[in-house]
């Protein structure tokens, strides 16, 4: 197998409460050639992950998405990208199961939020996130997602050539650039987002302004955060 062929099978579990939110996630991911698999809960993306009901055959519940493939455990998932805050079970409650389990701790997660809070950022990142991705995400965000798949995966490709790759040719199957525009501008638009309160609230003007075009992302590495406290 290709390092390309590789990267046209990660499989990225995308994980909102937000239906504007997961739907615009789910255009980027694809058109960034990635497959895709959405949830609108963390108790839901235990299930894909296999966390919850483990043994139980007779599981009802299923992912939102149409993408969602018939057996998760042989396609496996490469990638957690989930919202923060969601009711229920959070993005960080998330992120604390799976790196709590033995079998699925190596799995890069990355949390979205819509709120610059930096002890949530800094709490995220020192318990294991790869990013932590400011809303609304952009095109650029989901390709800074390939350097911790490429990473996780790299023992497994053969030959395993360093960052020269051909240009793959996108599949008829994915999102045009337009779409996700469009998506993004219904997004910005409307400024719905779901909070911590269980909600739906209009973004605060003031914070676009702050974050215009510039979405905050930090590495899970590095010792300090380019957040203001």
């Amino acid at each position: 197998m290709t390092v390309v062929d590789a990267e046209a099978r990660f499989h990225v579990l995308a994980v909102d409460d937000s239906v504007i939110d997961r739907k615009l996630i789910e255009m980027l991911l694809r058109t960034s050639s990635y497959q895709v698999t959405t949830v609108d809960s963390g108790s839901k993306a235990l299930e894909v992950l296999g966390l919850r009901d483990e043994g139980d055959d007779s599981s009802s519940s299923s992912p939102t998405s149409s993408s969602a493939p018939a057996h998760h455990q042989e396609v496996g998932v490469n990638l957690i990208i989930t919202d923060y805050c969601m009711p229920g079970m959070t993005g960080y409650d998330l992120l604390r199961r799976v790196k709590g389990s033995s079998s699925l701790k190596d799995i890069p997660v990355v949390i979205m939020s819509s709120e610059n809070v930096p002890a949530r950022i800094s709490r995220c990142l020192e318990d294991g996130a790869e990013e932590f991705f400011l809303k609304p995400v952009k095109l650029a965000d989901m390709k800074k997602l390939k350097s911790h798949l490429v990473r996780r995966k790299q023992p497994q490709l053969q030959p395993p050539q360093p960052q020269e790759k051909p240009q793959q040719q996108q599949k008829a199957e994915l999102a045009p650039t337009e779409l996700v525009e469009e998506v993004a501008a219904e997004v910005t638009a409307t400024g719905i987002t779901s909070d911590c309160g269980g909600g739906s609230r209009k973004r605060k003007a003031a914070m676009m302004e702050q974050d215009g075009t510039t979405n905050a992302s930090l590495s899970g590495g590095s010792g300090g955060l380019a957040v203001e406290t």
